[in-house]
């Protein structure tokens, strides 16, 4: 995205924002290739992903609860009865008392039972389905933005190498018409195939820093902690060296 576009924006994406927001005036520039990762580690990012998981392991542990239901129920317990005072139980002022064991157990009702344990098995598929849909969706979206990415840095360079040879042509250009050899509209001509390269060549910047955004998001990573606007900063330690600037986003691992 543009810095533009985050400079614009309301006040609650910029308290989530990096520091260098505030003072960027050009697209943010990778310093470094984007650590893509393995199919596991996609996995353990993804916050949709992860969410379905606990869902299916949710529906799973449903299905054991309700398999629980086929056993019957046994209760063990202890029974008394006196025709007198409880406090005077086993004594002489007592007129008769009795204790003894007290087992109760309940049946289930196995038609109900099972009804209850094909709809917890209905959501373990439903969840599974979900689950299975989730991963494809990411897999999806990362060979997508990777090829998105791949393919604007390709053009980017191309661009890149146009600028510099269409500045050497107007450069070379107004060389000529110093000493005489050519008219002021080639001088024009020349310098208005470096303005439109220079254009594209931003354009393209542009696109790129959008593309490293989509596949960011597409790989589950996101934006570094850092502290808040206005917020003070720690004094550096004196044998520390200077620090590295990090003006883009990197992957959570």
């Amino acid at each position: 995205m543009p810095c533009s576009g985050w400079l614009r924006s309301p006040a609650p994406w910029r308290r989530i924002s990096p520091r260098d927001v505030a003072d960027c005036v050009s697209p943010p520039q990778l310093t470094r290739l984007i650590p893509v990762g393995d199919g596991t580690a996609l996995l353990r990012r993804r916050p949709d992903i992860r969410q379905n998981e606990r869902r299916l392991a949710a529906a799973t542990a449903r299905v054991g609860v309700a398999m629980a239901d086929l056993y019957p129920k046994i209760t063990l317990g202890l029974s008394g009865s006196s025709a007198g005072y409880m406090k005077d139980i086993g004594g002489g002022d007592t007129y008769g008392w009795s204790l003894g064991p007290l087992i109760s157990w309940t049946l289930p009702d196995t038609g109900a039972v099972q009804a209850r344990i094909a709809q917890a098995q209905a959501g373990v598929q439903g969840d599974l389905a979900r689950f299975d849909g989730s991963v494809l969706t990411a897999v999806g979206e990362v060979e997508t933005a990777l090829n998105n990415y791949a393919r604007e840095l390709d053009r980017h360079q191309a661009l890149l190498a146009a600028a510099g040879e269409t500045r050497q042509v107007a450069e070379k250009t107004r060389l000529l018409y110093a000493s005489g050899k050519i008219g002021y509209l080639d001088v024009l001509d020349a310098e208005r195939g470096m303005a439109a390269s220079d254009a594209a060549l931003a354009q393209s910047s542009g696109q790129l820093a959008d593309d490293q955004v989509l596949l960011f998001l597409a790989l589950g990573g996101g934006w570094q902690d850092a502290p808040a606007a206005g917020a003070p900063t720690p004094a550096k330690s004196e044998k520390r060296g200077p620090e590295r600037p990090n003006p883009v986003p990197t992957l959570f691992v």
